[in-house]
């Protein structure tokens, strides 16, 4: 099938890549919305890349939650699992949460310990070591908090942990859970789980703190049957878009909706362990999913990867205000050395990938001691740099503990969950986008190799350099704050719903400066009209530095993405610029 021409011409860009336009059925559908809606045609053109129809526009760009929120039942065991945890709730019985170490195992975990202490309740937070305990439950520590508990709540794991949830004798467990299900389930109460094998997975795209927000809204529902008024959930919002954001979880249906009104519910500042979060990263704009996923995220996850497991738990969960402060205070810190840390690694693992071959269907790299709280990071940077999926082991005695992290379209998850089947990997789980794997040393390389060979099936090697998708054109005049505001209403952007970019064709620059080390910025305009402020982070890591800073009054092609810059109490259009290319 012959490809169609690239977008204005551009074969290979300053950073390497061919640009990609809108297809012409979507053009003609945009040029239809436009007139129907009387929208402006490049918010016509997001939402016709989107699949939305002119009629489903305004619902669209205004999406209700009340509209788009699933039935709670409609998963299979939640009854179950709302019915037994309300009655330990009315029994007052000891109830314990078991949480996965990252931002949504302590977002997930965060929400059942607010919504029990609001309803006078207390439980036990239990959250495993990444690097003494490993991911998931395990049989001392089940056994342990089942000894002392009626109730075990599993949060972000679970679905697959037969052996430790057989162990908790005594004692109830349910799973809250969204990773890849095997054909068989834990000997638990209830195992409420989106990507069960026997659901439809029409919900699959819920990280677990969509899961447990369900479950509280249903155990909502049973107590206001019972005439008791239990949290209203609409407050808890900013937890589940957190953990969306963070998992990278689809912003598609219903995740969508718990975003955008997550977001509003977190820039009220109400609660105390995001406002000394958001205070410690130096935000001071309203909340975005940039924020959550690079500025709130990592600093949740950092207790986890390198330092105490329950510090993000905890600072999500208090009512504190000062107990808050103490608690970002310390995640900052253990954030900035996991950077160092995670430096390091990088840099040896992106040497070791490109000596094994960065065009293979599967990029991978296996090193001593490399920190298992950074090797998921890691995998992110070697998928991003080839677009291959990318798996990331850290060696420590007889086996290696590793993360992977996979592109479009490659179901990483399906293929380690087949490896441990296999009997390739000691322990194996994930979904989609992401997975975790233990391996033995001596099986590290047929491993690999047969993880190469399935995801190869699946396409992951005929993935070329990732091209720069744009939604359309635009001339400078017409980039305006009205126009991003709309254009934001599509939103919010984040995985499975990338931000549009638009193309500025046959621009001049007018001014060009290097800031620190990596950064460009620019003025540019077409000579006619009003110029745009611009910049490229990270632009002297490629082409895109020197060739804009070298413009020698040469005319240039630039692709990137419209922002409000808000500085001073003033606001302007800004472009976040991630590409050029000469004018022909």
């Amino acid at each position: 099938m012959t490809a169609k021409p690239a977008f204005l011409g551009v074969e290979a860009s300053a950073t390497g890549r061919r640009w990609v336009g809108p297809d012409a059925e979507q053009d003609r559908q945009a040029e239809a919305m436009a007139q129907i809606t009387r929208l402006p045609a490049p918010v016509c053109r997001v939402l016709a890349q989107r699949g939305v129809a002119p009629d489903a526009a305004e619902a669209y760009l205004a999406p209700a939650l009340r509209d788009l929120l699933p039935d709670p039942l409609t998963l299979r065991d939640m009854g179950k699992a709302a019915e037994r945890f309300v009655a330990a709730l009315k029994a007052r019985e000891r109830i314990a949460v078991f949480a996965d170490y990252d931002v949504d195992g302590g977002a997930s975990a965060a929400l059942i310990l607010t919504w029990l202490r609001e309803m006078g309740h207390r439980a036990t937070l239990y959250i495993p070591d990444r690097i003494d305990e490993g991911y998931g439950p395990n049989v001392p520590a089940m056994q342990a908090l089942a000894r002392d508990h009626d109730l075990i709540i599993c949060v972000d794991c679970g679905t697959l942990s037969h052996e430790p949830i057989a162990a908790a004798e005594g004692a109830d467990v349910v799973v809250l859970d969204h990773h890849l299900g095997a054909e068989t389930l834990p000997p638990a109460l209830a195992v409420v789980n989106p990507n069960r094998q026997d659901e439809s997975g029409d919900l699959g795209h819920l990280c677990a703190a969509g899961v447990v927000f369900l479950m509280l809204v249903e155990a909502g529902r049973q107590l206001r049957a019972d005439g008791t008024t239990g949290p209203n959930m609409l407050g808890y919002l900013d937890l589940v878009a957190l953990a969306t954001v963070a998992d990278v979880a689809p912003l598609i249906g219903v995740n969508r909706a718990l975003v955008r009104q997550g977001l509003t519910v977190m820039a009220r500042r109400a609660r105390p362990g995001l406002v000394a979060l958001a205070d410690v990263a130096r935000m001071d704009t309203a909340p975005t999913p940039y924020h959550l996923g690079f500025l709130l995220g990592p600093r949740v996850n950092a207790g986890g990867r390198i330092g105490q497991a329950d510090l993000g738990a905890r600072l999500l969960s208090t009512a504190d205000p000062h107990e808050a402060a103490a608690l970002a205070e310390r995640l900052d810190q253990l954030n900035t050395e996991r950077r160092e840390i995670e430096n390091a690694v990088r840099d040896a693992a992106l040497a070791q990938a490109e000596a094994r071959g960065l065009d293979a269907p599967l990029v991978w790299a296996a090193g001593e001691g490399w920190h298992p709280g950074v090797v998921g990071i890691v995998a992110s940077r070697l998928k991003e740099a080839t677009n291959r999926p990318a798996v990331v082991i850290g060696l420590d005695g007889d086996e290696g503990k590793g993360s992977g992290r996979s592109i479009s379209g490659v179901d990483l998850g399906a293929s380690v969950h087949r490896l441990t089947a296999e009997g390739l990997l000691l322990k194996g789980g994930g979904h989609r986008m992401a997975a975790g794997l233990t391996v033995a040393r001596d099986q590290l390389e047929p491993a690999m190799a047969r993880l190469a060979e399935l995801l190869e099936k699946q396409g992951a090697g005929d993935a070329g350099p990732a091209d720069l998708r744009l939604s359309g054109m635009l001339m400078p005049g017409a980039a305006t704050i009205e126009l991003i505001e709309q254009i934001e209403a599509a939103g919010p952007f984040g995985a499975s719903a990338p931000a549009p970019r638009f193309a500025f064709a046959d621009m001049q620059i007018g001014f060009a400066k290097q800031v620190g080390e990596t950064h460009l910025k620019i003025a540019f305009g077409d000579g006619m009209g009003p110029r745009l402020d611009a910049i490229a982070f990270g632009a002297f890591d490629s082409g895109l530095g020197p060739m804009l800073m070298g413009h020698g009054g040469a005319r240039f092609h630039l692709a990137g993405r419209l922002e409000i810059n808000s500085w001073g109490g003033r606001q302007r259009v800004q472009l976040r610029l991630e590409d050029a290319a000469p004018a022909q």
